[in-house]
């Protein structure tokens, strides 16, 4: 039976490419606006536009990679192609928050004249393409990780524009320039609190923790629940990529298993946890050596 599991459609796949196309357009207009305007606010926004082409790029490089067939050297083909790139994603944006934080403690040391009219025109105009970009991945990035990671890069980005209107009005209004610097240390954390989650989520999978989603107390339960099993032992529930869960477990009956034992076990599993890929030993409480996987 195939496994429904988090694998992008050729829908997220087509969304992916058009955002990145409008992600490297609008980044060459925010490193011109940036140097023009002499505006840390913009670079940085820039910069983070810079993160999210190649996010996007490596997603999409994801994708083609976890289509891949399996082997006989990966079982599971190339499925953690996906979890990779999440956790090269949240890297990034640690990095570039960082990079950020140092530059604008340069700025608030020294503070340098902005054109603020051209910062805001060219912020604005950024805004519109991150909101455009959250549009149009917005409809697949509950899918995996990899895709929740892209949408986070163009979220932040559309945060860092708003950051950059706003530190734009207050120059233009007030000539407060130690805003723009204050506009990139907003940025800068927002980039680095949009890594946490990501770069969480992406070790657990690696690390091969239970999915946050499943109780794994309560799947013992309800494997117990079944009237011949007395007892459940070595059980494991772990992710391969996102939406595709797989569990193990030795399950001990009181009696020789019946035939319907086990796709009673696994409607169980499917129906209460949605997890399809499933290995079980059946182990007679007797003797504890017959086997039977699904």
């Amino acid at each position: 039976m195939p496994h429904v599991h988090g694998t992008p459609t050729r829908d997220g796949r087509r969304g992916l490419t058009i955002t990145l196309g409008l992600v490297c357009l609008y980044m060459v207009a925010e490193v011109v606006g940036g140097v023009l305007a002499n505006s840390l606010a913009l670079l940085a926004d820039a910069g983070h536009m810079l993160s999210d082409a190649a996010a996007l790029g490596l997603a999409l490089f994801a994708i083609h990679m976890a289509g891949k067939p399996a082997t006989s050297e990966r079982t599971f083909g190339y499925y953690r192609a996906e979890i990779l790139a999440a956790l090269v994603n949240g890297a990034a944006l640690v990095v570039i928050s960082v990079f950020i934080l140092l530059e604008a403690w340069e700025r608030f040391q020294s503070p340098q004249p902005v054109e603020a009219r051209l910062l805001l025109v060219v912020a604005a105009g950024g805004l519109v393409i991150n909101a455009l970009g959250l549009w149009i991945l917005g409809r697949h990035r509950d899918r995996s990780l990899n895709l929740r990671g892209a949408w986070l890069h163009v979220l932040t980005d559309a945060l860092d524009s708003v950051q950059a209107i706003v530190a734009g009005f207050l120059i233009l209004r007030f000539g407060w320039l130690w805003a723009d610097p204050l506009a990139s240390v907003l940025i800068a954390l927002l980039v680095a609190y949009s890594a946490w989650s990501l770069l969480r989520d992406a070790v657990a999978v690696l690390m091969e923790g239970s999915p946050a989603h499943i109780d794994v107390d309560e799947v013992r339960r309800a494997l117990l629940a079944h009237p011949t099993v007395v007892e459940v032992h070595d059980l494991h529930v772990w992710t391969i990529t996102s939406g595709l869960e797989s569990l193990s477990a030795h399950v001990v009956v009181e009696r020789e298993p019946s035939m319907e034992l086990l796709p009673e076990l696994q409607a169980t599993l499917r129906r209460s946890f949605g997890i399809d890929h499933v290995t079980l030993q059946i182990e007679a409480a007797a003797c504890r050596v017959h086997e039977m996987p699904i």
